[in-house]
């Protein structure tokens, strides 16, 4: 319903496990390395436990979109099965076709062994894994106990990842499961996030969707979030959800401490009664209206767009009567002064004729710079042919230093300054409308600079850094797998990210592996571009070596 209003591809805070949000906390990137750690190291069983909504399934489909094409993968998500059901399962997700119908468990077996030593022999490695494992039963534990024993003299043939609950450690110490048990090499207990992780995530969520940075969530709105989740991921999604939803209904981009526990009371149903004077049948039966009335109007509002979100807001506040009139214009007309709520101001676009629009055409509006930008993005990248399925167009933004801008390879927008705004004339004492100058591409003396009437205008370095904002912007095509580079990846996307790091200045050896010297150097680069030094290329990072490449 807001996606579109915010500005959103799609929603941010959905509660499937999308590897594209995977937010790598010092939780959940230390459970990451032990995973790729278990199996790149042939470890053979690989426990991962964790709460209820901690974001297991997440990290465990991001780490089968980072595994080499080498690998070969078998993800089990039902673990209420039979020890049959699991090795025909087991082959069916491997590609093992059944030879004959009705195949015995020793039949199953031997052709899940063959595949498993052809696979070795081309250097190859196989991951099982299996999710929800909790609800695995005694039996099927031991079948996949005796799975294990499927190995050469030196080497596991198959790396056994099992996730699931925090009954699963208990489940682990029965006696009758004390042989599986001290097979298991590698072990984490993934943890929810720390307080200080909150704010990180919820950005991370956002820009990931799309977001452009309109949408600002508070500190005390942060705070009540974590004091409500206690860093679990799955209810920061929740309240997160309904929190966009009440601002959607308000006309708000501001999210408030006050707007997140009105969310948090609407899940967990909380009704407060005040004491007060008796009322009529008749006006109990009116005090009902806004309950029946809201799921109506919240259908109305997604299929007829923004022309009833005053009557939400006010429905949900309850101080206002249900009324039908036609909409009105999109253009808000100014409200009353209250003692509670400044009047709400209004931009008008200025005309052509302006003297002071005329003077400053290098300098942009939100709506014109946008589209400017676009328009360049699509004229430099037309030899690209991106396939629909595979990436999304989104609009990077990046708090960058002025004497950065010269390392920018592709088209992008800076804020002016604050100082440089021209107010609007068409308002006396309003407030300056943001706006922009559209760079087409840098030079050696300064840039060039897209004008309001589209044309080409050269613009010196003293002018740029003069205007500089420093909240800059750009187009960045998202690639749908999102794939998160961190140290000891290995692929063709790996060799990618090397020769990009190389084109900008940070040596590393053109191989295929995520290693010690490449995760120096990008933490060298994060550093120096004033991102978080961890040496993990997520969104931001790569959102960034994008716009310094060729």
């Amino acid at each position: 319903m807001y996606t579109s209003y915010f500005g959103f591809k799609e929603n941010p805070f959905s509660l499937t496990p999308d590897p594209n949000y995977l937010y790598l906390s010092p939780h959940h990137k230390e459970a990451f390395d032990h995973l790729l750690y278990g199996i790149n190291e042939r470890k053979g069983f690989i426990v991962i436990t964790g709460g209820i909504g901690t974001g297991k399934t997440t990290l465990c489909r991001a780490l089968l979109g980072a595994l080499d094409s080498s690998i070969k993968t078998a993800l089990i998500f039902n673990a209420c099965i039979s020890d049959m059901e699991l090795l025909r399962t087991i082959n069916q997700e491997f590609g093992v076709g059944e030879k004959v119908p009705g195949q015995s468990k020793k039949d199953h077996i031997d052709s899940l062994n063959q595949f498993l030593l052809d696979t070795f022999s081309r250097g190859g490695n196989a991951v099982l894994l299996i999710d929800e494992a909790q609800n695995l039963s005694h039996t099927v534990l031991e079948q996949i106990r005796m799975l294990s024993n499927l190995e050469t003299e030196k080497e596991k043939l198959v790396q056994i990842v099992l996730v699931g609950q925090s009954e699963l450690r208990e489940l682990l110490t029965a006696p009758s499961l004390k042989q599986l048990d001290e097979r298991i090499m590698v072990r984490y207990d993934l943890k929810p996030l720390d307080k200080k992780d909150v704010q990180g995530y919820v950005e991370h969520r956002l820009v990931v969707a799309g977001g452009k940075g309109n949408v600002r969530f508070t500190k005390g709105a942060l705070e009540a979030i974590y004091a409500y989740s206690q860093g679990n991921p799955r209810r920061i999604n929740g309240v997160c959800d309904r929190a966009l939803l009440i601002a959607y209904s308000k006309d708000e981009f501001t999210i408030s401490k006050k707007t997140v526990q009105k969310a948090i009371e609407d899940i967990r149903g909380n009704v407060t009664i005040e004491p007060g004077p008796r009322r009529s049948r008749a006006q109990k039966r009116v005090s009902w209206l806004p309950v029946v009335l809201l799921p109506v109007l919240i259908i109305v509002a997604a299929l007829g767009g923004w022309n009833f979100r005053k009557e939400i807001s006010a429905l949900i506040s309850g101080k206002a009567t249900v009324t039908t009139a036609p909409p009105g214009p999109l253009l808000p007309e100014p409200e009353a002064h209250t003692s509670r709520r400044p009047a709400r101001r209004v931009y008008r676009s200025p005309t052509p004729l302006e003297p002071e629009i005329k003077a400053a055409s290098l300098f942009l509006d939100e709506q014109t710079s946008l589209g400017g930008l676009f328009r360049l993005f699509n004229e430099k990248e037309r030899q690209n042919s991106y396939a629909e399925n595979e990436v999304h167009l989104g609009l990077f933004s990046f708090h960058a230093e002025p004497e950065h801008y010269i390392m920018f390879k592709k088209p992008f927008r800076v804020r002016m300054a604050a100082h440089a705004h021209h107010p609007d004339p068409g308002l006396t004492g309003a407030m300056p409308l943001p706006r922009y100058l559209l760079i087409r591409e840098v030079t050696a003396d300064g840039a060039i600079a897209i004008d309001a009437c589209g044309k080409e205008r050269p613009i010196t370095r003293d002018f740029i850094l003069s205007h500089w904002g420093p909240d800059v912007s750009w187009v960045y095509p998202y690639e749908n797998k999102g794939v998160i580079f961190v140290r000891g990846m290995r692929g063709t996307d790996v060799i990618k990210l090397k020769q990009t790091l190389n084109e900008i200045g940070y040596s590393v050896e053109p191989t295929g592996l995520y290693d010690k010297s490449t995760f120096r150097q990008v933490m060298k680069f994060q550093g120096d571009f004033g991102l978080k030094a961890d040496g993990i290329v997520g969104a931001r990072t790569k959102g960034l070596l994008y716009q310094m490449s060729d």
